[in-house]
């Protein structure tokens, strides 16, 4: 019994040492393994640091990085300077004549003197400002009236030829 049982530990401890072995080459092998993973992966990021840098240094790229924020000052700075431009101008439109409108009539119905020579013309801007001009022909002479518009009114009276011309220029600016 003494011999069986010497030989269940001598077997027992073969098994054991062959686990130790088996153990420690597969430590080894997965060491080996990792320190592989760890130079493919440092190799990968040096090439992608090359690619980044260009072949330039850290002083040139740097220098990139700050010409790249200047130019995107000068846009900002032309992007504000565009808005304010367009706002002047947009104030300076609505100012501005928008709608010119022009009627032909015969002042003197009944007796045919003058036919359709005189006229009348509206000059507005798109907030009702401007004025009209209105001329009465006759075979003797040429009158000539300017009235003031403010807000497609005018402060003289107005014609019915006037108030058409103001009318129609007012539905021309819609």
């Amino acid at each position: 019994m003494q011999k069986t049982m010497k030989c269940s530990i001598i077997r027992l401890m073969l098994i054991a040492v062959s686990n130790v072995i088996s153990n420690a080459l597969f430590q080894t092998y997965a060491f080996i393994t990792c320190i592989v993973l760890l130079l493919v992966w440092i190799v990968r990021l040096e090439m992608r640091i090359r690619t980044l840098l260009g072949g330039k240094t850290a002083k040139s790229l740097e220098q990139s990085v700050i010409t790249l924020h200047e130019n995107t000052e000068k846009l900002n700075d032309f992007q504000r300077e565009a808005i304010s431009h367009f706002i002047n101008v947009e104030k300076r439109l609505n100012r501005s004549i928008q709608a010119v409108e022009t009627i032909r009539f015969n002042p003197f119905k009944g007796t045919g003197d003058g036919g359709n020579q005189s006229f009348s013309t509206a000059f507005v801007s798109e907030n009702g400002n401007g004025a009209v001009i209105s001329s009465l022909y006759s075979r003797d002479r040429i009158s000539i009236f300017s009235k003031p518009l403010s807000k497609f009114t005018s402060n003289f009276e107005l014609t019915e030829e006037e108030k058409e011309t103001v009318g129609n220029a007012k539905k021309n600016l819609k």
